[in-house]
């Protein structure tokens, strides 16, 4: 038999071994700050850790390797003072530092706590970037305490508005159910495990990724489950015992941390067991029917498992439950999940934006002025009101099948008032027919007259019902046209 070809037998190493992916944590605002020093130190592995902050003094007492300074000129580093439009603009200022710190993430988190100014302003605005960039991002944020204030639970809440409209999948840890779990726990303490516990969810899911296991699921298994899947709950328990996998596996669905508690009606799950070599094939079938029972009959399950021997007689179950009640976003789904599989951003693909754009910096987030195209505004009374057209209304008698809606000018953020501030100064756009209105997500609609329904009216606006998108009722005197004079709140009334 002829021998081979040296050649032909030889062994080729390659130098470009395909690497996994690459994930990036980035706390946002003092919470988010704190919960990337609880992860660095619990050395969660396989992940790059980002802190942003318009507070420079927080930021010295972070260890993360990348720092990034929000708003340097407008801030000069004092913090956003609790303004989450404050902390929106920040974030919009030094945008590109935020896509050069995130370039080539395969997978981004968001960290923050909402309710303050830089972590509910600032954190939309960068899981944004993350996003158009073609990085899957998933926020792990937590609402304030009860006793903090109505204030910052209001502002969270709008914060959490505009972060669904620019991640894959947000997980809402409310703080105020801390005290079911920790009712001893001293005021300081209170906030330590509210950062740990959004330790906890980043690195429930980071594990998943990054830790090889003996049923192994990967970034690709990850992104099936949580790509534009809108809220999602994530629990994370361990037990020892004879009943070690099914009691994990029932104190994960119902973990009282997470907002919804059990998983009943999910159609995304991914579950990870953990556990040593006396972890028995039976127990693992027990956790799992456990889990699969609570979810959708159509869900899609995604089954791991992890063999570490640190364990023990322990045995630890990760369960992420996304799909809930059609709250996911198909088309952004669909985006994410016919791209390729690799663990490469793909900047040849383009992400087409959910919102049409005129520059590089997302729509929702810039003012009126600074939107360069058309719109269709509202009627302005003499009153310096707007009012709606009587077909402006969307499933109204204008809107036709071939009609395409507009954006109105409304605020480019639920915490900028730059609108009413302009609102006297609009003329109304001439248009022969008008077209259906947009409302902003997390905008009231309220009640507007037109110039002839006030002469007919002839009593003040705060009698007749009207209000601002915020509700709050407008007060103004019908025979005025000062400005000044008009018993406007003074948030409404500053650049007059």
């Amino acid at each position: 038999m002829p021998n081979l070809p040296e050649d032909d037998i030889r062994i080729h190493y390659h130098d470009e071994v395909p690497r996994g992916a690459k994930i990036k944590v980035i706390g946002v605002g003092g919470g988010g700050n704190n919960a990337v020093n609880r992860m660095i130190a619990a050395k969660v592995e396989g992940v790059e850790f980002i802190a942003a902050n318009t507070d420079v003094q927080a930021l010295t007492v972070s260890n993360a390797p990348v720092k990034l300074q929000l708003g340097v000129k407008l801030t000069s580093g004092l913090g956003a003072g609790a303004n989450p439009d404050v902390g929106r603009r920040a974030a919009l200022e030094d945008s590109d530092k935020i896509i050069e710190a995130l370039e080539g993430a395969d997978m981004v988190f968001v960290t923050a706590g909402l309710g303050g100014g830089t972590g509910t302003g600032a954190a939309p605005v960068i899981a944004s970037l993350a996003s158009e960039m073609g990085a899957l991002t998933v926020a792990v944020v937590t609402r304030p305490f009860g006793f903090e204030g109505k204030r910052r639970m209001m502002q969270a809440e709008r914060g959490m508005q505009e972060l669904l409209e620019s991640v894959d999948t947000v997980i809402v840890i409310p703080n105020e159910k801390l005290l079911a779990v920790a009712k001893d726990a001293g005021f300081f303490e209170s906030f330590r495990i509210a950062d740990d516990v959004l330790r906890q969810g980043v690195q429930g899911i980071s594990d998943i990724i990054t830790i090889p296991g003996v049923i192994n699921r990967d970034f690709a298994d990850v992104k099936t489950t949580m790509a534009g899947m809108g809220y999602a709950v994530m629990g994370t328990a361990m037990r020892s015992g004879q009943n070690r996998a099914v009691e994990a596996a029932m104190a994960a669905m119902a973990s009282p941390l997470l907002e919804s508690g059990a998983i009943d009606g999910a159609r995304g799950i991914l579950i990870n067991i953990t556990g040593s070599s006396n972890l028995k094939l039976s127990e693992v079938n027990e956790a799992s029917t456990i889990i699969q029972n609570a979810a959708h009959e159509d869900a899609n399950i995604i089954f791991g498992a992890v063999q570490d021997e640190t364990m023990g007689e322990d045995v630890k179950i990760t369960v992420i439950a996304t799909g809930f009640k059609q709250q996911e976003m198909p088309a952004r789904r669909e985006r994410m999940l016919s791209e390729a599989t690799l663990p490469t951003v793909r900047y040849d693909v383009p992400i087409e934006p959910r919102i049409s754009m005129s520059r590089a910096t997302p729509a929702r987030f810039l003012s009126d002025d600074q939107v360069q195209r058309p719109v269709s505004a509202p009627a302005i009374s003499e009153r310096g009101e707007s009012s709606p057209a009587p077909e402006a209304v969307a499933g109204g008698p204008g809107a036709g099948a071939e009609q395409r809606p507009q954006l109105v000018p409304v605020p480019a953020s639920v915490f900028d008032d730059d609108f009413f501030r302009s609102t006297q100064g609009r003329q109304a756009a001439p248009h022969a027919t008008h077209e259906p209105v947009r409302m902003e997500t997390g905008l009231r609609e309220g009640v507007y007259f037109t110039p002839s329904e006030n002469a007919q009216l002839n009593v003040p606006v705060a009698e007749s019902g009207a209000h601002t998108p915020f509700g709050g009722s407008v007060v103004a005197q019908a025979d005025s046209a000062d400005p000044d004079e008009l018993d406007i709140p003074a948030f409404l009334r500053r650049g007059h």
